[in-house]
């Protein structure tokens, strides 16, 4: 009897599994699926039973390096980091055989298909918006399985060395036309303002007199500077005048 009991209480001991709070049981009983073990001690009979634990938590899968080729026909090397959570695990361990492999497999591929269909330009100032089309492409994809996919983030988007430097001289082309654009938008100002002030000293009497004196006076500061003045007709005229009334 004392044996008995002895026996009984083992198995019952290597019975006890414990599942963790972020984990579930995918139980079966004689190879069937009987159902979803949570957290906690359960009981798993030996010969009997079988489970597998299930990591419910998100999860963050690098997806390596893809050679893809642009739709306007540029190769680039693209990698990204995929975020999914298993939503359903009896469907995660009966509907597909490796479900870690099997999205990091699918998420390089759609990586790869999406890349081809937009042009360099594109993939480079959109990126949110294809990493959110793979995102969207690869929880379809793996709704059967029981997984949901949270967030899809493209890290880098290298390019080979002589579209590095094709870029880099448009980059300089365009800030120098950046440069030109602006001086000459200057130049137009400056015009303007000298217009504005010719037509203010010509409609003023003596405005170009005192204009010509406040020139002399600087020049005058520098002992070094030769100054030739032409007088202006205006001041001939006046002088003429003034010598005729006498």
């Amino acid at each position: 009897m004392t044996t008995v009991i002895g026996i009984v209480i083992f198995v019952l001991l290597i019975s006890i599994k414990q599942i963790n709070q972020y984990q579930r049981g995918v139980k079966f009983t004689l190879g069937r699926y009987t159902g979803i073990m949570d957290p906690g001690w359960r009981i798993v009979l030996p010969v009997f039973q079988s489970y597998q634990k299930i990591d419910m938590r998100i999860k963050a899968v690098d997806v390596p390096n893809q050679e893809a080729i642009t739709k306007d026909n540029i190769s680039v090397s693209v990698n990204a980091v995929i975020y999914y959570k298993v939503k359903s695990a009896e469907k995660a361990i009966i509907e597909v055989e490796n479900f870690y492999y099997a999205v990091s497999q699918l998420a390089q591929t759609t990586m790869r298909n999406v890349v081809g269909e937009v042009n360099l330009d594109e993939l480079l100032s959109n990126r949110d918006a294809i990493a959110e089309k793979i995102r969207l492409i690869v929880d379809k994809a793996t709704d059967a399985w029981g997984i949901e996919v949270h967030s899809v983030e493209l890290k880098d988007v290298t390019l080979p060395e002589e579209m590095k430097r094709v870029i880099g001289k448009q980059a300089e082309a365009e800030r120098e036309k950046r440069s030109v654009i602006i001086k000459a938008e200057g130049e137009v100002i400056a015009a303007e303002n000298l217009a504005k002030a010719a037509k203010t000293l010509s409609s003023s009497d003596g405005a170009l007199h005192l204009r010509t004196l406040s020139t002399l006076n600087d020049l005058s500061s520098d002992q070094s500077n030769t100054v030739i003045f032409a007088i202006p007709i205006e001041v001939l005229r006046a002088l003429d005048g003034f010598k005729r009334k006498e």
